[in-house]
């Protein structure tokens, strides 16, 4: 990629949704979650139980976070030397990514280039987004990616664009955390749920539970972004199908459609800052971590342990065919490696190493006292179309 292209890609602009776009994911956890064979296997953390600042102030706070987690000491890394220095002939690998730029892809890749001195080109799209210039890249018989990193970007992984590897580090993580089949890593992982304004909703009036949103006075004052993916609409039709079974279910979601969700064609990020400036009392679907950001400038929202937290995983993978497999290993390696996690913590992500605790505990199963549902790469492949067609059939209408 030449400097001009490097120029694009790091100016590529910063997304407000969260774990990344509206791209989707794939989840986590009960506290006691099963392991089930090949891509069923779910991961399963340890226990449990306003915008006043500027960007500035942010990415202030974001690159203390970064020096802090860099000045705990060095880390013995699962790397070998071959492979590094294979890696630094490389010099550099370019990233696809579906993360937030300002606030993770920044911080995370200057600590990598500090580490080994090899550069990190990056570009950020949308999961659709990435998976189309990935099909044109194969297409065009030239793959300019090295990495990508995608939520429910299926289509990738069965079109056999994810080279089969896993670095050693991964072997710290519980079942779930890298495919059996060495097509990918996750790194992070993000946590659906519902937020509030407490200016007009009372904690204890908040509801937590499926059942609870069929009370009439929500009628109307709920919003969901209209993204078809895991975290939106079609994820949380999902998992209370999994909750009730089908048949009752089905009968849930008809009633909940009288409800009168308002459709939001736009992020996560955007509905919860509709709630927060007063547009409607409850936001569905947001992540939790961008309720605690806001709450951190004084907004005046909260989110609850809903019953359950929908939780997704972001997957990770190294490109076929891309122009720098060592750096890309090693990129890899590093973004599992306890060190690498401990950069992602401080930059508010929810990292999924076992020994490393978010920056703020409530966010996490384990950590925060709350129950996850998991939502599998193996079912968003069985059933995520299904899941659309009921929310385009009961909720678009």
């Amino acid at each position: 990629m030449g400097k001009r292209a490097d120029r694009r890609a790091r100016r590529a602009r910063p997304c407000l949704d969260a774990g990344h776009d509206d791209s989707g994911n794939a989840c986590i956890l009960a506290v006691a979650a099963q392991q089930d064979e090949g891509l069923r296997m779910k991961p399963n953390f340890l226990k449990p139980e306003h915008r006043g600042a500027t960007m500035n102030s942010f990415l202030q706070k974001t690159a203390l976070g970064v020096s802090l987690a860099l000045s705990m000491g060095s880390y013995a890394s699962a790397a070998d030397q071959a492979l590094i220095d294979a890696a630094k002939k490389e010099g550099s690998l370019v990233w696809y990514t579906t993360y937030i730029v300002n606030s993770f892809v920044v911080p995370v890749t200057r600590a990598f280039e500090k580490k080994y001195g090899i550069r990190v080109e990056y570009t950020r799209s949308n999961g659709a987004d990435l998976t189309l210039r990935i099909d044109n890249e194969s297409a065009a018989g030239r793959m300019a990616s090295d990495v990508f990193d995608c939520a429910n970007c299926l289509s990738l992984y069965k079109s056999g664009y994810a080279e089969p590897f896993v670095p050693d580090t991964a072997a710290a993580y519980p079942a779930g955390y890298a495919d059996p089949h060495k097509l990918w890593v996750s790194p992070t992982a993000s946590f659906m749920t519902l937020a509030y304004n407490k200016l007009e909703v009372k904690p204890d009036e908040a509801p937590k539970t499926f059942e609870a949103l069929l009370d009439p006075k929500w009628k109307g004052k709920m919003g969901w972004t209209t993204s078809l993916n895991v975290t939106g609409a079609p994820g949380f039709i999902g998992v209370a199908l999994a909750s009730m079974g089908e048949q009752k279910g089905m009968e849930y979601l008809r009633k909940l459609a009288t409800q009168k969700i308002v459709n939001v064609p736009a992020s996560q990020r955007v509905v919860l800052d509709q709630t927060i400036s007063g547009e409607r009392p409850l936001a569905l679907m947001v992540f939790n971590h961008h309720v605690q950001q806001s709450k951190s400038k004084g907004a005046p929202v909260e989110w609850v342990h809903f019953q359950p937290v929908i939780g997704t995983l972001t997957y990770m993978s190294i490109t076929k065919g891309g122009p720098h497999p060592n750096a890309a290993k090693l990129f890899l390696d590093y973004m599992m490696s306890e060190e690498g996690q401990k950069v992602i913590a401080s930059t508010g992500q929810i990292p999924n190493h076992p020994k490393v605790p978010p920056a703020d505990p409530a966010l996490r199963p384990d950590t925060g006292g709350f129950k996850a549902h998991m939502v599998t790469m193996d079912e968003l492949s069985a059933h995520l179309g299904g899941w659309i067609k009921i929310y385009k059939e009961l909720f678009q209408k």
